[in-house]
């Protein structure tokens, strides 16, 4: 089914949309980059999801990092590539911000994956009720998302982003302690911290990237967070199914693997605590976007004085 979506779009797209080139007139489309990055992408997915611990995984993903070092290498050479790598090295707050979305993802993308597995398995509850526990994350996420984006337009974007970062991380290192006897209220506060500070990060992180380029590279902005997102996803899922097939097996989980799915899941939180950590450190370094002492103004004013700093 989607696939047969996904070509009805392309030719609407092709048919429909004659183009919009804001300031990219003339610029050609980078197919063969294209191309190399979508080979990259695939082959480093599918190493990492469906074949480790297997040589053949190693393998695959080898072929998929050197693609992206092609595609870096081509895109170097380019007047008009599909990904501006000279932007990321030239803006600092860009570049750092992208690294700590990249980052965010990784950490929290599989935590409703294990939690549900968790719910299940270890506590015996229904898929109705492990629903219900695990939605505390996103209610809580959609009701201050847009608190986060107001306040990021009011102060530093990275102070609001690195303190949701940092509730992220209190909330992954809770997970870590739990056990086969822990309290559904300790889940749903920890998940709560998670939601709580993945709507402070999130919201004021793309604030920050969209404010820190001039207008003609917002569609490289906006395509760099559709980037990190798919790719720090995909790093956080192969890093479950490398830790799982090392634990478990390529088994069914049964009652006696869940000591070793507790470890697993264990194992798994604090490898995501670290990357979080890692995170931090990223929103907390990537500068300054608006001078001392000037309002928030615009999108487009900010991104001139961001240009000027970096």
């Amino acid at each position: 089914m989607v696939v047969p979506l996904g070509l009805i779009i392309i030719f609407v797209f092709m048919w429909k949309l004659k183009g919009e080139w804001t300031g990219a007139k003339g610029e050609k489309f980078d197919s063969v980059g294209s191309l190399v990055y979508a080979l990259a992408i695939v082959a480093i997915m599918y190493g990492a999801s469906s074949l480790l611990p297997a040589i053949s995984g190693f393998w695959i993903i080898l072929i998929g990092i050197l693609s992206v070092l092609a595609f870096v290498r081509w895109e170097t050479r380019l007047k008009s590539p599909v990904f501006q790598l000279d932007l990321f090295r030239a803006n600092k707050v860009l570049a750092f911000s992208n690294l700590a979305a990249l980052l965010n993802y990784c950490s929290t993308y599989a935590v409703i994956f294990l939690m549900s597995l968790y719910l299940q398995y270890i506590k015996g509850f229904s898929p109705q009720i492990a629903g219900l526990i695990l939605a505390s994350q996103f209610v809580v996420q959609a009701a201050f998302s847009p608190l986060a984006g107001k306040l990021s337009d009011k102060m530093e974007p990275r102070i609001v982003a690195t303190a949701g970062m940092s509730l992220t991380a209190v909330g992954l290192l809770l997970l870590v302690l739990i056990g086969s006897t822990t309290s559904v209220g300790f889940i749903v506060v920890s998940l709560i911290l998670i939601g709580l500070g993945f709507a402070f990060f999130a919201s004021p992180n793309i604030n920050a990237i969209m404010s820190s380029v001039e207008k003609r590279f917002y569609g490289v902005a906006s395509g760099s967070v559709g980037t990190m997102r798919l790719i720090g996803q995909m790093i956080g899922m192969g890093i479950i199914t490398l830790i799982f097939n090392i634990y478990i097996g390529r088994v069914e989980i049964r009652p006696h693997l869940y000591p070793a799915f507790i470890a697993a899941f264990k194992i798994a939180f604090a490898i995501f605590f670290i990357l979080t950590l890692g995170g931090i450190f990223a929103s907390m370094v990537r500068g300054k976007l608006r001078l001392a002492g000037s309002d928030a103004g615009t999108t487009e004013g900010t991104s001139e004085r961001s240009q000027r700093r970096v």
